[in-house]
Formats: structure tokens, sequence, C-alpha cells
């Protein structure tokens, strides 16, 4: 196994290899395959082998292992959990899996809901940092987490897995597929419980979580050139809240939680001219339905009633071109419309105990992206993306950058430039809090960095500097407890807060990685500073670090591979202080140290097993809330 594709498979921020462990690294999140030497933004790539030993549940907890990248997660698994690349808000990072944006127009911020993506079926994650919006559009300010579930490569072939642990954790997932020169196909499912933990600090009634998830993917070749994709996932879940709202007198005892997800993806793909033009049409569908139930609501009356119901859809049409106009002469194009509905509602009084108020947004989007190579080494990028949003108009974003390497990949030099827009949600502009007069955040970035192989690259070193500057920032503005004529008018309407325009944001930072390896020995660390400050003019916390952001972290691992396929790995996980609120609170820091090892007991078949938090560690994420303790977990996969 390469340095490379070793630092990848123990969950820890670099560049996977290709499957193939090929000296080439490729790199989708472009929208089109490209050797990773060509791109200018700083990306981290993990593949299946990197998943599997990094054994996590949820995708987060992988995530988080990467540069410049925290995590907030209220509770224990299925709770809220939201991601912040390079200090970004959660909402500026944009999800896409197997090429299909996914979000939920319910939620706060328009943005997707991590504590429902696991790590089941899922074959590579790519992160790309910066403001992305040139090639994916609104939301793209902090960057691009890109997923690609499993494909089949044999005519016939399947994987199952099982591991249990701590808090009663229970994690099944089996899949089957096969490819012809007909069909691909594949159909997986999951099924995870857990008994959880107390959502609240000091709480004593554990939250359980259970989900369950299903995915069919087909791909018929209708022609050498010709191609239809058809692709449905679901999932649904159950999470209880009790502990969040029980207080001595038992009020609220029982509160959950439901939420059912459903996507669908048809598109056809054809080329021309040789294969140097390729072409795909597609139309997709995502849908989310979550309702939040009060077994026996004192407040309202003494049966079941609906506390919050969001219904959300996104309806996507996208044409997509790539086309190799000459040697080092590559373009990206395209056109996207994008159909938003909302429905919310939450209770009022006994009489109406809640009512949805169907809101809906549209936006058409057209885009180009220029790759030119001048000379075997180096490439220069630069688009243009225009949108028209039906609530704002029209906004047209920029983006340039270049990657040379004099030396065939050794070493890389990157930088780029990079502009972003995000609409205000439909939740912030027309739920019970909203506030229609709300303008768009817009953002512009900027970084460059050095990568450096060693010793045959047996050593990687990286180094990137960045900065980005975000106006019209979107945050939960709280209303004073008296009312004067200088309170805002939002107040007359919702007395608790209302959203608003509030922040202007600069950030900047250092990312440091390196790996090494060395016979059975494996090192490897990143470092990373994220400075992410309020500039708001006048602003009583100008100059403060946003709530959330932990200025410093750190990740390092150390592993060792033994004879008869074992091998095992401690990992090291350290973040800096923060704040959480507007009050604000403290987060204090935190280390948390990990102990991994898998055995292959034959071929397809592997033991493995891991222990999280050895020091049993108390810390927050989110102020109030409660993170895992230690946990341990054990299992068995097989792919045949």
């Amino acid at each position: 196994m390469t340095a490379l594709a070793t630092l990848a498979t123990l969950g820890l921020p670099a560049m996977a290899r290709a499957a193939d462990d090929s000296d080439t690294i490729i790199v989708s999140a472009l929208r089109t395959p490209v050797d990773s030497d060509q791109v200018p933004s700083s990306v981290t790539v993990l593949d299946q082998t990197a998943l599997e030993r990094a054994q996590p549940l949820a995708l987060s907890d992988v995530l988080v292992t990467t540069p410049s990248l925290s995590l907030a997660r209220n509770g224990g698994y299925g709770e809220s959990t939201s991601l912040r690349i390079r200090g970004a808000d959660p909402s500026q990072t944009v999800v896409v899996i197997d090429g299909m944006r996914v979000a939920d127009p319910t939620a706060t911020d328009g943005g997707f809901d991590f504590s429902q993506l696991f790590a089941d079926d899922i074959a590579r994650v790519e992160i790309l940092r910066g403001p992305q919006s040139i090639l994916w559009g609104s939301d793209a300010i902090g960057g691009i987490v890109n997923v690609t579930t499993v494909a089949p490569t044999r005519p016939l072939q399947a994987d199952i897995s099982v591991e249990g642990g701590s808090n009663q954790t229970v994690d099944a997932h089996a899949g089957l597929g096969g490819t012809s020169s007909l069909v691909d196909w594949r159909v997986s499912g999951t099924a995870f419980s857990t008994q959880g933990i107390p959502t609240l600090a000091g709480g004593t009634v554990p939250n359980g979580y259970s989900r369950q998830a299903a995915s069919a993917t087909t791909t018929f070749h209708l022609a050498p050139d010709v191609s239809l994709d058809v692709r449905g996932y679901w999932d649904s879940a159950r999470n209880s809240y009790s502990d969040a709202y029980s207080v001595p007198t038992g009020i609220y005892p029982g509160d959950y939680g439901l939420t059912k997800q459903w996507s669908v993806y048809v598109g056809l793909n054809f080329a021309l001219l040789d294969g140097r033009f390729k072409n795909r049409l597609s139309v997709m569908q995502d849908q989310t339905d979550n309702e939040d139930i009060d077994p026996a609501n004192p407040v309202y009356d003494a049966s079941p009633a609906l506390t919050f119901v969001g219904h959300g859809r996104t309806r996507r049409y996208e044409y997509q071109g790539t086309f190799n106009a000459a040697k080092g002469v590559d373009l990206v194009f395209g056109a996207e419309r994008e159909e938003e509905h909302m429905r919310v509602g939450s209770p009022y009084d006994a009489i109406q105990p809640y009512e949805l108020f169907p809101e809906q947004a549209t936006t058409n989007s057209v885009y180009g992206e220029a790759r030119v190579t001048p000379f075997t080494g180096l490439t220069l990028n630069g688009g243009v993306r225009y949108d028209h949003q039906s609530q704002f108009g029209g906004n047209t974003v920029f983006s340039t950058g270049a990657a040379y390497t004099p030396d065939a990949g050794t070493t890389v030099l990157r930088a780029s430039y990079d502009e972003g827009y995000k609409a205000p949600s439909l939740y912030q502009l027309y739920s019970d809090y909203g506030n229609p007069n709300l303008q768009p955040e817009r953002a512009r970035g900027w970084e460059v960095g050095v990568q450096r192989s060693l010793f045959g690259k047996a050593v990687q070193l990286g180094a990137t500097w960045w900065e980005r500057h975000t106006n019209n920032l979107i945050e939960f503005a709280f209303c004073p407890l008296t009312i004067t004529p200088t309170t805002p008018a939002a107040c007359s309407i919702n007395f608790y807060g209302y959203y608003a325009n509030v922040d202007v944001a600069q950030g900047r930072g250092l990312e440091l990685t390196g790996s090494a390896h060395f016979a059975h020995v494996l090192v490897d660390a990143n470092y990373s500073i994220v400075v992410n400050e309020d500039r708001t003019p006048g602003s009583v916390t100008y100059g403060d670090q946003l709530p959330r952001v932990p200025r410093h972290l750190f990740n390092g691992s150390l592993g060792y591979e033994l004879p008869f396929g074992v091998t095992t790995s401690v990992a090291v996980r350290t973040s800096g202080s923060s704040v959480d609120g507007a009050y604000p609170f403290t987060l204090g820091g935190y280390t948390l140290v990990d102990w991994r090892a898998e055995w292959k007991l034959a071929s397809g078949l592997t033991l493995f097993g891991r222990i999280e938090n050895i020091g049993d560690v108390h810390y927050q994420t989110a102020y109030g809330y409660n993170s895992l303790g230690r946990t341990a977990y054990f299992g068995i996969r097989s792919h045949f």
C-alpha cells in the first residue's frame, strides 16, 4: 500500500489514490474527472478503503478529521449535526450524492442535515474547500462534500457488514449488484438503532435513534456512447427528544421526531464527435418530510399532537456538456433550473395546533468553465455563472485559478480566486421567524498552496493559506424583552426573534498536512488555524471569533501493519475552544484519543473493532448538549 493511500485509509486528512492505486488521483467534484495536480483548490479524497479503515458510523465521524473542518452535534447519533468548512456557516456547504445536489428546504438555513448521512454504501468522498459557486451554484461558499456510492465492477457481487457496541448500538448493511454489457445495477439496504445518550448536558434519559435506508441504481447501456441512469434513495428515521423537554414535573415526556427522505434521479448520457463532446440531460427530485410529535401534550390537549410539520421538495432540471475543444483545452458548461417548495407549521393554540404555509422559489442558471494546459505541468482555470432567482433577480460570480507541477506531480503549486452567492432559505424568508426583506449572502475568497513529495513519495507534505470575506451573513436576531420605538418592526410579529442580515465576516487560515510511510509504520498529521471573525461595523463583537468555530484544529495518527493481515492505529483529535450563542457561552477545547484495528481473515472477510474517546473526555460542540463519551464497537464485513 502506498503512503498516500494508507494515509487516507486511516481516515486522516490527505488525498487518497485512485482505485487502481496508481500515481494519479482523480477528482470528480469539478463535475468531470480531473487529475489532482490540475485542481487549483485544496481538496481531500477518501476512497472506500479509507472509509472502511476509519470505521465511521455517521459520515461526519470521518469528515471531521480532515483539514479546517469542525463539527457541532446536539447530542448523540441522529441529533442535529452541522458541518463548517474553514469556519463557514453550515448552510454554505453543498452536499452532492452521485451527482445530485441534496438539501432540505424546510431546514432553517435550507442546507443539508448531516445527521442522516451514514457511511453505509459510500465508496468515495471528496471535500473541495473554498467558494465553488461556478459549478454548484447557490450555497457553495464554504465548499463541496461530494459523495459517490458503491458501483458494481463484476458480473455479480455482494457485500454485507454487521457491527454493534456501546449504547446498545447495532448497524447492519447489505448490498448486491452486477455489471454487464447491457445493464449495471445495485440494490442496498441498511438498518441502524441505538439507545443513545441523554441529549442535554445533565440529562438522565437516553434519547434513542433508529434509521432504515435503501437505494437502487441502474445504468442501461443503450448504445456504445449512450446510457440511461436511474437512481432512487430512501431513508426513514425516528429520533427521541424526551430528555430535551423533560423537567421534574414530567412535562412533555416521550417526544419524538420522524424524518423521511426520498431522492429520484433520471439522466441520459450521450457522447458525440468520437467521445470529445459528452452530454448529460437529467431530472431529479429530492423530498423531505419532518414531523415532531408529542404523545401527550398537556398544553394543547391530552392526545398526541404535532408540534412541528415540515414538507420540503426540490426538483432540478439539468443539462451539462463537456467538450475537448483541442489538446489541452477542455470546456465544462451547462444550464439548470431548480424549483424549491416548502410547507412548515408549528403550534399556535389548542384550537389551531398547526398551520402549513406553502412557499416556493425558482432559480434558473447557466455556467461555463474552461481548463487550459498551455504546456505540460501548467493548468489554468476560469469560469463564470449567472443565476436568476425568483425573489432576488440576477447574480453573476467568477472564478480563476492555476495549478503547476514542474516535476510530474512531485511538487504541486496551487492558487485560486473564487466568488460565492447564497440566497436566503425559504424558512429564513417565510417561517414564523422569517424576514422577507433579507438579502443574499455574498463571498469572495482566495488561496495559495504547495504540496511536496520526498523520498519516492514515502513522505508527503503540504501547506495552504486561504482568505474569505463574506457580506450579509444571515443570523438569528433576538428581540429585546421590552418593546421600544427603536425596536425592529419584526419583533411585533414574533417577540422571540427573527432572521436578519447582521454580519460581515473575515476568514483566513493555514492548513498544514504531512504523512510518512516507512516499512510497516505509518505516521500522518494535520494542523489548521481557522480565524473567522465578526467584521460588522459598529458591532459589539467586532473582531471576535464567530460562534462554533475553533481557531485551532489538529489530527494525527500512528499506525502499524502487523503480520497476518492485522492493521492497528491510534488517532488523536484536538479542538481548540470556541464560543456559542448570542451571550456567548464558552465551549472548552478538548483532545480525543481513538484506537482502531482490523484483521483480514481471508479474501473479502474482515473483522474490525475500535474504542473511541478512550479517556472518556466530557466535551461539548454545541452549548448545553452532550457528546458521546467512551464507546467501543466490534463488527465483521465481507465482500464476495
